[in-house]
């Protein structure tokens, strides 16, 4: 790289910060002003409800993570190899987005407690089924029942999110679940082999059946006859079909799908290699890979807890746009650090920022969508979840076929990342003209 582009770089980033400061997507802007104002003023959401509903959403990414641990143990209890006990990893995410598609438009149709209620159940069986599995199929078919259960479940928070409050608030709402929610990759390997150490493999499954089963009082008294209950805008009757349909032709929400899922893509893709960045190339050991892992994990709170603040102030949408700018300056920081050989701290640095960007740009970006959706918000959240767990689990799965180099990872996260920016791109140049044009 020349002394001159090298020279360029800040100016450039600091250019694309400064537009996303000024212009937001004029669309959003337009429907937030459409929107009754009631929605907008919502009073304080209890304490105990942002919990509920994010322990229920955190239902689905902890039985993601909580027997990895068991991986060795699994494999050699059925007489099958570590790699084969991987596959149920990939039939849970694309089991879990293919839940969420089915549960979203029936929570519409039927309610949001049938739904959720059902998931729940179908979720603890199919969990009892997985702890008493003698073979890989009993395993697979089992984790992928329970996966469906899981999407029910988790597609229907955003949906009770909307229902209870709009714009800002929900944004706030979003990032106070985000906060504990982003507390389950930590936690969840830790919590397995604490299990692990007491018995065997079966009763992490068993203990995530008993983690459903009580999350059912808690929303029965909590959320659908407690302080958390409120009655949500009819919605129209229509087939699930027409359901998606209608938000499919909401055109102006739809860039926040692609963006969803290209954020989410990036961090999934670390996640996948995240072993082999710091023990296989730079040479880490298990605990100190712990050490480097969690590093993320603050970082995502750290950026959970600046947008709860910054909420205060500046739209959602703003702050998405700042956030997703954060994320593009990382990854050019972590192409530089793999092409450069930068040393493990600034790598480090660089992937924090990267990866610590996902804490304030989830939550925005379903405020933002689910804005567009008062009536149908259990469809609109099935779409963004399925899309934003079944692409990233597609190029998870693709990105078996790279070479197996540091440059190579992080490419593909560039690749990934570099949708969103796209987007971000498309958003300033729409709020540009629009203020232009005005």
């Amino acid at each position: 790289m020349s002394i001159t582009a090298r020279q360029r770089i800040p100016h450039l980033l600091f250019d694309c910060l400064d537009s996303i400061s000024r212009y937001h997507i004029v669309d959003v802007v337009h429907h937030y002003a459409l929107l009754p104002r009631a929605s907008m003023t919502q009073s304080k959401t209890p304490f105990i409800v942002v919990l509920s509903l994010a322990m229920t959403m955190m239902l689905g990414p902890f039985s993601m993570d909580t027997y990895l641990p068991a991986f060795p143990v699994i494999g050699e209890s059925l007489g099958i190899s570590q790699q084969a006990v991987s596959l149920s990893v990939s039939v849970y995410v694309f089991a879990l987005a293919l839940g969420q598609l089915i549960g979203g438009a029936l929570s519409d149709r039927f309610g949001r407690q049938r739904v959720l209620m059902s998931g729940l159940a179908i979720f603890a069986l199919s969990s009892i089924v997985i702890g008493m599995a003698d073979s890989l199929n009993t395993l697979l078919g089992g984790r992928a029942i329970q996966a469906i259960g899981a999407g029910l479940t988790l597609v229907s928070v955003p949906a009770l999110v909307r229902d209870r409050v709009a714009g800002r608030d929900a944004a706030k709402l979003f990032s106070m679940m985000g906060f504990i929610m982003v507390l389950a990759p930590g936690i969840a390997p830790s919590v397995g082999s604490a299990i692990l150490a007491l018995g065997s493999w079966h009763y992490i499954f068993f203990a995530l059946a008993v983690y459903a089963l009580l999350l059912v009082p808690l929303l029965v008294r909590v959320i659908f006859t407690g302080t958390g209950k409120v009655s949500r805008a009819k919605s129209p009757k229509m087939s699930l079909l027409a359901r998606y349909k209608l938000v499919l032709s909401t055109k102006p929400a739809l860039p926040f799908i692609v963006w969803q899922a290209a954020s989410f893509s990036t961090l999934m893709m670390f996640i996948t290699y995240a072993s082999f960045i710091y023990q296989g190339h730079f040479g880490q050991s298990p605990s100190s890979f712990s050490m480097l892992f969690a590093a993320n994990i603050v970082a995502m709170l750290i950026f959970n807890i600046l947008n709860r603040v910054l909420l205060s102030r500046l739209p959602s949408l703003r702050i998405l746009q700042l956030a997703t700018g954060c994320q593009a300056v990382g990854i050019v920081l972590l192409v530089m650090a793999a092409f450069m050989d930068w040393s493990l701290y600034a790598f480090l640095a660089a992937m924090m920022l990267t990866i610590g960007a996902v804490g304030a740009i989830s939550p925005n970006i379903q405020a933002c969508f689910l804005e567009f959706f008062p009536t149908s918000g259990g469809t609109a959240a099935a779409l963004l979840g399925a899309a934003q767990f079944g692409v990233a689990g597609l190029l998870s799965a693709l990105s078996a076929m790279l070479p197996h180099t540091l440059e190579a990872v992080i490419l593909a996260m560039a690749a990934c990342g570099s949708v969103a920016y796209l987007m971000l791109a498309r958003s300033i140049i729409k709020g540009r003209a629009a203020v232009e044009a005005h």
